[in-house]
């Protein structure tokens, strides 16, 4: 089966691609980097052609409201019309869990737009909701700082490794397209502003964490269920310590 992964050069998608081709099927990393750009249409037509299933887990490379709006928008259109034209059969994307629940967030906004075009096209599809990834709590102590203390929500995350959501993309690309949402998270809930702590200390950072109910996350409040996964999610094997401590050992 050819399966062409828009994004296929970044964290996910190269996981991604090595999980598809260790089950032997045919992969094409599409990015601009390979001269595919969802935006301009440039390679588009090109990459496609022959392709039975799309993934797409590209993402905005601003996280400015209208600019990350704009992104999702014409990226969407620009693919999914592709693909009719291609006749794909099935069109899978990753989004975030909650992103239905925030909408003070403009990037959570954003991926909402993006599973409304899927939704409305005529391709079978499969969107994967995922929960932060253990990769991503540097970014978002970065945004939570302010001089030396880091102000982060004590609400409940589900975070999980990027392995474990490239591989449950991976079992999803291949299989029966579900027309609805999926969700994927860790095996554990923990407050935001613990995993901030346990991230600093493990990298030697000697920025406080203080925990406060009304820290923003991207431009909205949150609460135990904003951004943790229903019962009947995928659920993840490696614990957010555990990935610490591989990556400290490494």
């Amino acid at each position: 089966m050819k399966i062409v992964v828009i994004g296929g050069s970044g964290l996910i998608g190269t996981k991604l691609i090595r999980h598809l081709q260790e089950k032997g099927h045919e992969t094409i990393a599409a990015s601009p980097n390979t001269g595919v750009n969802t935006i301009t249409r440039e390679g588009l037509a090109g990459a496609l052609s022959g392709a039975q299933v799309v993934v797409d887990v590209a993402n905005s490379p601003s996280f400015e409201d209208k600019a990350v709006l704009e992104f999702f928008e014409t990226s969407g259109r620009n693919l999914l019309a592709a693909e009719a034209a291609a006749g794909v059969e099935h069109h899978v994307a990753l989004s975030v869990v909650g992103a239905d629940r925030l909408p003070e967030s403009g990037y959570l906004r954003a991926k909402v737009a993006q599973e409304a075009l899927i939704r409305a096209s005529k391709i079978p599809f499969t969107i994967l909701r995922s929960t932060q990834f253990f990769e991503f709590v540097a970014a978002i102590a970065q945004s939570a700082t302010k001089g030396n203390d880091v102000h982060l929500s004590p609400a409940f995350l589900q975070p999980i490794a990027s392995d474990d959501v490239a591989r449950a993309l991976a079992d999803l690309t291949v299989g029966k397209p579900a027309n609805g949402i999926v969700e994927v998270a860790g095996p554990e809930k923990v407050p935001l502003d613990e995993i901030g702590r346990l991230y600093l200390s493990a990298t030697g950072d000697r920025r406080r964490v203080i925990a406060d109910v009304h820290a923003r996350y991207f431009g909205t409040e949150l609460n135990d269920k904003s951004l943790t996964a229903d019962d009947n999610a995928i659920l993840g094997q490696v614990r957010f310590a555990d990935w610490l401590a591989q990556r400290s050992a490494a």
